[in-house]
């Protein structure tokens, strides 16, 4: 079974980050040793223009190259992704996406309405390249902007809803569709370290709500364990 990881800065990380790719990768090493790959076009963190660090400097040395693959970028959202989804997925042979977008598109590029459009091309493209692709898709979690700017929190929310209504369009026998659920207990102060990127416990929750929706819809693999 093939992973793929789809996101925004929150699933790339920064240099010196673990990332919630390398949560889920621990979970995956536990509860399918042997029966997955991770796959992507992508491998590295982010690095700011100007800055020095290394691309490869994860928190754990140890986070095999292969299980650092991904298709992520910070400051691309479903806008970015959609058009290149199909290439990656045909690609990659991927079977299963993991995707975390939306807070960048609605935050910089598109309002609700056009984010739907993108997640609905994305999984369009997704299902030409590889007919039985299956995704599971998290919703826009808690962030600070959301907190002090009204109209951004009511698109945040409307977005959510016309999300959950595309999955339950979408979601076929032959290319199923999770929502993964928005951890309750997602704490601002302390689960990100600067309101939006998750610190290490809220990495745990990231990759819990991806595990949680294998586990219980689909019955791939097991309950996570931080």
């Amino acid at each position: 079974m093939r992973f793929l990881f789809v996101g925004d800065s929150m699933t790339i990380g920064r240099a010196g980050d673990w990332t919630w790719r390398y949560r889920m990768w621990r979970h995956l090493e536990r509860v399918l040793p042997g029966g997955y790959e991770i796959v992507g076009p992508r491998d590295g963190l982010y690095v700011p223009e100007g800055e020095a660090g290394d691309p490869r400097a994860y928190a754990d040395p140890g986070f095999p190259a292969p299980a650092r693959r991904h298709l992520a970028g910070w400051g691309e959202g479903w806008l970015h992704m959609a058009p290149v989804i199909g290439e990656t997925v045909a690609a990659t042979r991927a079977d299963v996406l993991l995707v975390s977008l939306g807070l960048i598109d609605l935050g910089f590029y598109t309002d609700s309405d056009q984010t739907e459009a993108n997640v609905r091309a994305f999984l369009t493209a997704a299902r030409t390249a590889r007919p039985g692709v299956r995704a599971v898709l998290l919703p826009v979690i808690p962030n600070v902007r959301a907190g002090y700017d009204p109209a951004f929190a009511a698109e945040c929310a409307r977005f959510n809803e016309l999300l959950a209504k595309a999955v339950a369009d979408l979601d076929a026998p032959d290319a199923p569709l999770l929502l993964a659920t928005v951890p309750e207990s997602y704490d601002l102060r302390e689960d990100t370290y600067d309101g939006t990127h998750p610190s290490p416990s809220g990495e745990h929750k990231l990759a819990a709500a991806f595990a949680g929706a294998l586990h219980q819809a689909w019955g791939i693999g097991g309950p996570y364990e931080p």
